[in-house]
């Protein structure tokens, strides 16, 4: 099959690369504790007693940056003849979108006169915003050209910014994990242009559209990655006790959606067999589902339990909910990003909704109005002692009960934002600038990378000869 490579999409990633320097340019500089103008930062014993060094932040925050990469890349590489673009797409996504996520985070806290502040930080909110569009990238995987995906995840990070700033900023909420801000938001948008894509063209069964056994065996690399760091995913942002909680609630929910993913799969399927597309996936919903919840009060047995439920919910929706909605809505759901980032994030923002229902001073002490600071008194005389001493700001005079419907407004929010805009975006998608994917290039390395396995094939048929060349050796 000969397929045609349109060379201006990749003269379109050097002016993307140009364009994102220029916004650099324009917005950041070192923050402070980066920056050596700043004599606070010296080497010298005779200025601050010690050595400057790196933050402990960031080790959890390498620990993100290798779920981006490695956990995502490998997780996406399940598909027989997919694997190269599976693993080779994110790699190029991930260094284009994390620039682009520093860059919509930088104009956010730009103000006239001062740059934006460029720190480890920064790093790490892009890292977690990068991968909102990776889930997105998992419902249309094996569907549409690499151009189609950055200007998807281009946009997406522009909508993701406008979103979590009004649900973080704005209303308030806590989504310590980005339950509601990531998984879900990325989850509906893609699942949004996956619907585009079906109206425009019928999901059909195509024949590479599965996996082979050594795939399966590379996508669980991504999977135990996934698995091993979520709790960083969880608690890098956080800090203190609230961090502590945010990684024993995650290794807790996450562990407890494992058992009962892998009970589920056997009892869902034929002969009471595991299902590998379930262990894959289902095995990490409770990483997504306690995302909100990760900092709050919500007791081990409480991270068990929601684990727990998102197991069950998630192999659920592989069995019987994808099925459905591909052959009611044309929504074809290539990862099932639906069932492991969707619905366990709906479960992760209604539960944290919960606990920030039942939240008291009581249990929380004053660290109540730094997990909620919506909750903080707005009085100075319930303030002062607080803010004096413990550096509490004022805030909204919340109840818990305010709170908690807060909680809810931004995940409705979200997922209205996430699906409207990425119906948009999957109408400009379409534009012929892009480029399309025939229904016979669907799921096939070919289209856009050198198969070099192949073209030994079809060098020793030429030749007669059974020897391969030395590049490929």
């Amino acid at each position: 099959m000969k397929l045609k490579y349109n060379p201006a999409h990749a003269i379109v990633l050097l002016f993307i690369e140009g364009f994102i320097l220029c916004g650099f340019l324009a917005t950041f500089e070192y923050a402070p504790e980066a920056d050596a103008s700043n004599r606070q930062n010296s080497y010298s014993p005779h200025l601050n007693g010690k050595p400057n060094s790196l933050p402990v932040t960031y080790t959890l925050y390498q620990d993100v940056h290798v779920m981006i990469w490695i956990g995502f890349g490998f997780l996406m590489t399940f598909l027989r003849r997919y694997g190269q673009s599976g693993i080779g797409l994110t790699f190029l996504l991930g260094a284009i979108l994390i620039q682009v996520a520093m860059v919509c985070e930088g104009i956010t806290n730009f103000k006239i006169h001062t740059a934006s502040h460029l720190s480890l930080k920064s790093l790490l909110n892009a890292d977690v915003a990068v991968a909102t569009p990776l889930i997105s990238m998992g419902a249309l995987l094996g569907k549409t050209t690499y151009m189609q995906l950055v200007f998807m995840g281009i946009l997406e990070l522009i909508m993701f910014t406008v979103n979590k700033y009004v649900g973080e900023h704005l209303l308030m909420a806590v989504d310590a994990g980005d339950s509601m801000f990531v998984h879900v938001f990325g989850a509906y948008f893609g699942l949004a242009v996956s619907f585009v894509f079906g109206m425009m063209h019928k999901p059909k069964e195509h024949n590479l559209e599965g996996a082979s056994y050594n795939s399966d065996i590379f996508a669980m690399i991504g999977t135990v990655f996934l698995w091993l760091f979520w709790p960083s995913f969880n608690s890098a942002a956080l800090q203190g006790d609230d961090q502590q909680r945010a990684i024993i609630n995650t290794l807790l929910s996450i562990s407890s959606s494992c058992v009962i993913a892998f009970a589920t799969s056997a009892l869902v399927s034929e002969n009471s067999k595991f299902n590998m597309v379930h262990v894959q996936n289902s095995t990490l919903a409770g990483g997504v589902a306690i995302g909100t919840a990760a900092g709050m009060m919500c007791q081990p047995v409480g991270a068990l339990i929601v684990g727990g439920l998102a197991g069950v919910l998630s192999v659920s929706g592989y069995k019987y909910l994808t099925p459905l909605i591909q052959k009611r809505l044309r929504i074809h759901d290539t990862c099932g990003v639906h069932n492991l980032h969707g619905m366990p994030g709906v479960l992760g923002g209604i539960f944290g909704a919960l606990m920030a229902g039942i939240a008291t001073e009581a249990s929380y002490d004053y660290s109540l109005y730094e997990i909620f600071p919506a909750r903080a008194p707005n009085s100075e005389a319930n303030l002062a002692e607080m803010r004096d001493n413990y550096g509490i700001s004022a805030g909204f005079n919340r109840t818990a009960g305010g709170q908690a419907g807060y909680q809810l407004l931004v995940l409705l929010i979200t997922m209205v934002i996430a699906i409207v805009s990425g119906l948009v975006t999957g109408l400009m998608m379409q534009i012929p600038i892009f480029g399309s994917i025939s229904e016979k290039q669907k799921f096939d390395d070919e289209v856009y990378w050198d198969l070099e396995e192949e073209a030994s094939q079809e060098l020793k048929i030429k030749n007669g000869s059974d020897q391969l060349p030395m590049a490929h050796i």
